[in-house]
């Protein structure tokens, strides 16, 4: 990001400006080959004076911004992550595509890039769960960036009680557990969102516990009979967290930059699953 012409005084900064603070935050070379990190729709060069940073790109969060006269919505999940073959603005992603062009709101996701960081997602989702000695789960040299983490508690517990602990920290309706509720654990292995893909890892790892969401049936089983651990909180209550890290990272830099950027949390969306 050039520093230099953003702190220019009085300068309006554009959706290119605000890509390049989320660049800074989160490189976008650090996202998946599959996924869609970036401008989602919009015009580089609208100017931006608030934002609202949203989990989701829905209606609910596109017709937010517009009441608020945001210029920008900032979002961890992408609005969409294929190219679709056409465009219906009857419905989703079409009609926040047609919110954005109508008033001028453009949409920027910050997905795996965030994840991976260091001090993105998954260090700050470590971190409020309690963990120590925090290091790359994830098969990567420690100098690279990776998905997943794994710390030490500071001293064992058993699985039921760290599962109410991690409950509680990240508001989770409820969650799901895997393995003997007496079981003690020390050594957590986390991934917010979906961690499915890191179960092979997570074995290897050393790990006494995995901490994600998204996991299925016969994974859950394979974890119980080698006689580790699963906690499951669900993909929306290990990932809410990314709203608050989001803002609080724009701002900061925002106000190293001199810029004058008013950021807004959105605070109304909630888990799709309902437990009956």
């Amino acid at each position: 990001m050039d520093k230099e012409i953003l702190v220019e005084t009085g300068r309006e900064i554009s959706v290119g400006d605000l890509y390049d603070l989320l660049n800074t935050i989160a490189p976008f070379n650090l996202a998946e080959p599959w996924d869609n990190c970036g401008l989602q729709a919009g015009d580089f060069s609208w100017p931006v004076k608030k934002i609202l940073v949203a989990l989701d790109v829905t209606l609910a969060s596109m017709d937010c911004a517009a009441s608020i006269n945001a210029d920008a919505l900032i979002t961890h999940h992408p609005l969409m992550l294929s190219t679709p073959k056409f465009i219906d603005f009857s419905k989703m992603p079409g009609s926040a595509i047609a919110v954005s062009a109508m008033e001028k709101i453009a949409i920027l996701s910050a997905h795996t890039n965030l994840d991976k960081v260091r001090g993105g997602l998954n260090d700050f989702f470590a971190t409020k769960a309690g963990l120590h000695n925090i290091s790359l789960l994830h098969g990567e040299e420690e100098s690279f960036d990776g998905i997943g983490r794994i710390g030490e508690l500071e001293k064992s517990i058993q699985l039921r009680d760290f599962a109410i602990v991690i409950k509680d920290v990240f508001h989770a309706e409820n969650v799901r557990i895997a393995g003997s509720p007496e079981m003690k654990v020390k050594r957590v292995a986390l991934c917010t969102g979906s961690g499915g893909s890191l179960l092979k890892t997570f074995f290897m790892s050393g790990a006494d516990l995995f901490v994600t969401g998204d996991i299925k049936y016969h994974e859950a089983r394979d974890i119980e009979t080698a006689g580790l651990g699963l906690i499951d909180l669900g993909h929306f209550a290990s990932e809410i967290i990314a709203v608050k890290l989001l803002a609080e990272k724009i701002r900061t830099l925002a106000s190293e930059n001199k810029i004058i950027l008013d950021i807004v949390e959105y605070q109304e969306e909630k888990d799709p699953f309902v437990t009956l």
